[in-house]
């Protein structure tokens, strides 16, 4: 029955119409597990003849790998334990004779998720290591261990996900003495095991850093008396630092924008911007800047710093603003 069961499991595994299952993104990543099932022993042999047969034993395991999404590879630490009868043909021996053996494992493993962007995923695996094994005193062999593994997981998130596992494990022949009688044992294990696993996640990527402020262009202010278009000393000390830091950058373009308050004539004060633009080009020009990169706008009431009724004289709106970019 045992036999069959592993089978059924083996076919179940591999049935292709698991690749209509809906999908997800695993990520690769380290994980954890741990599962508990039923053991049985293969109906055993011995060197003296005779055999042993078992009744339902327990198995529970911890695990701990890293998933490449698809390869996998991890570390088991297993115990399990399986009650027994042995009918031995040696009368030198007990012949017949009853217990629970016993055996704590440790296996590095290699498995493969055949799906492993599937919420249905079936695996195989092999597994090799040691086994201390019962013989004449508790978990007193140490053995050679080896396991074959097949596995239907589902996958309830890219985290977590149980699985039904069956699996072969045996070791080399561990030995003990009955009656001062040798006897070797073939130690053969089927399990049929409920596993669960959880991936850790990577971690969060760092935030972008915000991008830079976008760099304001130098720009300074040059104020006019009211109706006129000569440059104060002030005014000229103004024009000497925009000079001074076109000069800094290398190479720039220059402009000037002139501006009236609103007092006037809209038409008068729109040749009054200009004329004061083009007195600010005129001092830029004998400061060393270029007059062919220097461009000179006139917006007259437009654009006030000080918003104002018609007619108003305000000097702050009486004015020519230098960008350098």
């Amino acid at each position: 029955m045992i036999k069959q069961a592993f089978a059924a499991a083996t076919a179940l595994a591999l049935i292709p119409s698991m690749a209509s299952a809906q999908e997800f993104n695993p990520f690769p990543g380290f994980y954890v597990g741990a599962g508990v099932g039923g053991a049985w022993f293969l109906t055993q042999t011995t060197t003296i003849g005779g055999n042993f047969n078992s009744t339902t034993g327990l198995i529970a395991d911890l695990v701990a790998g890293y998933d490449f999404v698809g390869p996998r590879l991890e570390v088991e630490l297993g115990y399990g334990f399986i009650p027994f009868t042995a009918t031995l043909a040696n009368t030198a021996a007990q012949s017949n004779f009853s217990g629970v053996g016993h055996q704590v494992h440790i296996m590095a493993k290699a498995l493969y998720d055949f799906m492993p962007a599937s919420t249905i995923t079936p695996y195989l695996g092999v597994g090799a290591g040691v086994a201390f094994v019962d013989s004449n005193a508790p978990l007193a062999s140490t053995q050679f261990a080896y396991e074959g593994i097949v596995g239907l997981a589902y996958n309830i998130d890219s985290q977590w996900r149980l699985a039904l596992e069956g699996r072969y494990v045996g070791t080399t022949n561990p030995t003990f003495v009955v009656n001062n009688v040798t006897i070797g044992v073939n130690n053969s294990n089927i399990v049929a095991m409920v596993y669960g696993q959880y991936k850790f996640a990577p971690p969060a990527a760092a935030a972008p850093p915000p991008p830079p402020p976008a760099a304001t262009p130098p720009s300074f202010m040059v104020f006019f008396d009211w109706d006129s278009a000569r440059l104060s000393e002030a005014s000229l000390n103004v024009v000497r630092q925009a000079a001074a830091a076109y000069k800094s950058k290398g190479s720039a373009r220059v402009t000037a924008t002139g501006h009236t308050d609103t007092s006037g004539p809209e038409a008068y004060n729109m040749a009054l911007s200009l004329r004061r633009a083009n007195a600010v080009k005129d001092a830029l020009v004998r400061d060393g800047v270029p007059a062919n990169v220097i461009t000179v706008i006139g917006r007259g009431e437009k654009g006030l710093l000080v918003q104002t009724g018609d007619g108003v004289r305000e000097p702050q709106n009486r004015r020519v603003e230098i960008i350098i970019q």
